[in-house]
């Protein structure tokens, strides 16, 4: 397989997640910049990507023009159309796997994340867990790149520039030296829902 010269990047939701291809996709532009890279998120996210000018960000409307098969095939049509060669799928989940098989038809070769889902639930499960180091989110990001033919050092990420608060937020919060800890109360899994009896706290 050649080298590709302009990577799909495929990364929908959720924020963490999302965030976390902002070290490797610096590291893709900082040690190949002369490859393009469009990113398929949500437009909620494209403010994340602010720092990164090499990277393209496509919008995936989900709840619109891109619901359901059609709705996919209809955005498959339209990313295609951007002259894509290659696709780094960093989701692996049942919307970028169909998007994959129609990607398939047209020859474009596609290369998915690893998420370890089988060591993670033998770390996590009540009983005989199994004590191992996982990779991280990032280097499982890493080794889709490296699959397609592109070697990362993370190493080499620079810490992106310290974005200034708003006004209106930073009236909020006040400019006391003190540290701040954000919470999000709810999530997709109850796993990871923050208890509602410490909301009050």
């Amino acid at each position: 397989m050649q080298i590709p010269k302009h990577i799909l990047v495929i990364r929908l939701s959720a924020m963490g997640d999302v965030a976390m291809t902002v070290p490797v996709l610096a590291c893709m532009q900082k040690a190949y910049p002369e490859v393009r890279i469009t990113l398929l998120t949500r437009r909620f996210f494209a403010p994340i990507f602010n720092q990164l000018p090499g990277v393209e960000v496509y919008e995936a409307d989900v709840k619109g023009k891109h619901k359901g098969l059609m709705g996919l095939k209809r955005l498959s049509d339209e990313l295609r159309a951007k002259r894509i060669d290659a696709v780094a799928d960093l989701h692996h989940v049942l919307r970028s796997n169909i998007l994959k098989r129609f990607f398939k038809l047209h020859g474009l070769p596609v290369r998915q994340i690893n998420k370890g889902r089988a060591q993670k639930k033998a770390l996590t499960r009540a009983q005989n867990k199994q004590f191992h180091s996982l990779k991280s989110t990032h280097r499982r990001y890493a080794e889709v790149f490296e699959s397609l033919g592109f070697q990362l050092d993370l190493a080499e990420f620079e810490p992106l520039e310290k974005i200034k608060l708003s006004p209106g937020l930073s009236r909020e919060v006040g400019n006391q030296p003190v540290k701040w800890i954000g919470v999000a109360p709810s999530a997709q899994h109850p796993s990871k829902i923050y208890p509602p009896k410490l909301r009050a706290h």
